[in-house]
């Protein structure tokens, strides 16, 4: 038995010459990237001219933060998609095999409020966390837990100064929707034999008021605030729709769609005034309707304070601030403390709000995410700013009938346009080398127009007519000169195939035109 087990088992001998042979062949990888990159910095047309891509330095990290990856990236570019599937070595295995993101035979990506690139610092900040430092950081009887439970504070930190939190208020997720889910549905039936009424607006991520209606049919009641043309609230109307039974206001901070900044601050002094006068009308022991935000498009983009604005619920979104898919946070205030009734049930981590096991490499990329939004939130909003109002004015200037949807202080990374008399659905088949939206991702595939748009008093014609534009950390002029090229193009085209542009260039006012059944 012992001799047929050493038989089976891999001699020294034989893991010095594996070790040896991996050695030889990572050196040769690593030439033969060098190479690569050498040689498609020395040719010339390589790559298509209208994409530049932006390095990862900065004005607060001056100095180029070079990795493996980032040298090797100039090679890799240059040869996704020019060998695929050749198999000739190993270099071209790897190629062919990788992503082919951000190369010059992509499209150009402009749908930043759908998702993020991961910022490759993020990426080198996960890597230790899915090789080597593999272990479950509920496991306290070793060094492996140990240091994965390190990853995890040092995460859940990160995203707490983002908010100017306690890191002890952070509440790890799988993402916005279910931070969402747990602080609607978690306050409303904690204190539902107090009180059942919520409040909300009709311009909300879907997963909110889909939670709400949710919650309408276990005998709760909701008001939907409407919103005025340029998408912001009027708190007039709801201060009017507090009650002694409002047990939660929800109100996001930047809309997905249209990018307006909801009057936050306003909004959090408005519930701490009058929510205290109508907490005395409903007896001992109520209390003000308790704030929560929707943050997921606003973490690491615009400032946030959670005790400056008043917030109570804020939820947050990894993947929407160029950190990992599939991890989110909750911030639930501690002082005065928000109670709620968890919605997932099991081993009790993240003080039995949320059970479940953590992974240690998405906080680790979520915390760094969130601490390089910090550090150049100014840095990549003047260069987000820079950029949108570049592409809106050369829009502008050259197509007549084009409309800004959303308020004119909103977050300049999310532009909305319509484009009247031209259908946003041939619009973006026309723009095939574009990634471009209509509206949410969540709701991309139904047919109906935006809600949000509606809700602006747009009819379906203008809604149906509406693209959002996307502009993130990595976006360049060129690729945004480029998508104003292509589009006043593509625009000017299409209307003139259309029956409707013809007729408004005649002057007939087409809303006065009874259509025939």
């Amino acid at each position: 038995m012992a001799s047929s087990l050493r038989s089976s088992t891999p001699s020294r001998l034989a893991l010095r010459a594996l070790t040896r042979q991996d050695a030889v062949q990572a050196r040769t990888i690593s030439t033969n990237i060098k190479a690569v990159a050498s040689s498609s910095t020395s040719a010339s047309g390589s790559s298509s001219p209208r994409v530049q891509y932006r390095g990862y330095a900065s004005p607060s990290s001056p100095a180029a933060m070079a990795t493996p990856i980032e040298v090797a990236q100039p090679g890799i570019r240059a040869g996704v998609g020019s060998k695929q599937g050749s198999g000739k070595d190993l270099l071209n295995d790897i190629i062919s095999s990788a992503p082919k993101h951000a190369t010059a035979n992509r499209p150009i990506y402009l749908d930043a409020q759908s998702t993020t690139p991961v910022d490759p610092r993020v990426v080198d900040k996960m890597m230790p966390y899915m090789t080597n430092q593999y272990g479950n950081p509920h496991s306290r009887t070793h060094a492996y837990g140990w240091e994965s439970e390190k990853g995890v504070e040092e995460g859940r930190e990160h995203i707490a100064s983002l908010i100017g939190a306690d890191p002890k208020e952070i509440i790890f997720t799988s993402g916005a929707t279910e931070s969402n889910n747990m602080a609607i549905k978690g306050v409303a039936h904690f204190y539902k034999s107090k009180k059942n009424h919520i409040i909300t607006t009709q311009t909300e991520h879907k997963c909110v008021l889909d939670s709400c209606r949710r919650l309408q049919e276990e005998g709760f009641e909701v008001t939907y605030l409407p919103v005025q043309s340029n998408g912001l609230i009027d708190l007039k109307q709801l201060e009017d729709a507090l009650r002694p039974t409002t047990a939660l206001v929800s109100i996001m901070t930047v809309n997905n769609e249209i990018g307006v900044i909801q009057p936050i601050k306003e909004i959090g002094h408005l519930l701490k005034t009058k929510g205290a006068e109508l907490s005395k009308q409903g007896g001992r022991g109520a209390s003000k309707p308790f704030f929560h935000t929707d943050a997921a498009q606003a973490a690491g983009k615009i400032p946030l304070d959670v005790n400056e604005l008043g917030i109570d619920l804020m939820s947050l979104s990894s993947h929407k601030l160029y950190g990992p898919m599939g991890i989110g946070a909750c911030y639930i205030r501690r002082r005065p403390r928000v109670r709620l009734e968890p919605i997932i049930n099991g081993g009790g981590q993240e003080r039995g709000l949320r059970s479940g096991t953590l992974a240690p490499q998405l906080i680790a990329g979520f915390g760094e995410a969130a601490r390089l939004a910090k550090q150049e939130i100014a840095y990549d909003h003047a260069h987000i700013a820079k950029l949108s109002e570049r592409l809106r004015n050369t829009l502008e200037a050259n197509i007549t009938h084009v409309l800004f949807n959303g308020d004119q202080n909103g977050y300049p990374g999310c532009l909305n346009l319509t484009f009247q008399y031209v259908e946003g659905e041939s619009l973006l088949m026309a723009l095939k080398d574009i990634c471009l939206s209509s509206g949410s991702a969540c709701t991309s595939a139904s047919l109906e127009p935006s809600y949000v748009l509606r809700a602006l008093g747009l009819d379906d014609e203008n809604a149906h007519s509406s693209l959002r534009f996307g502009i993130g950390r990595f976006t360049t002029e060129e690729e945004v000169d480029y998508v104003a090229d292509k589009i006043i193009k593509v625009v000017n085209k299409l209307r003139d195939m259309s029956p409707l542009w013809e007729m408004v260039q005649e002057g007939i006012d087409i809303s006065s035109i009874q259509w025939s059944g």
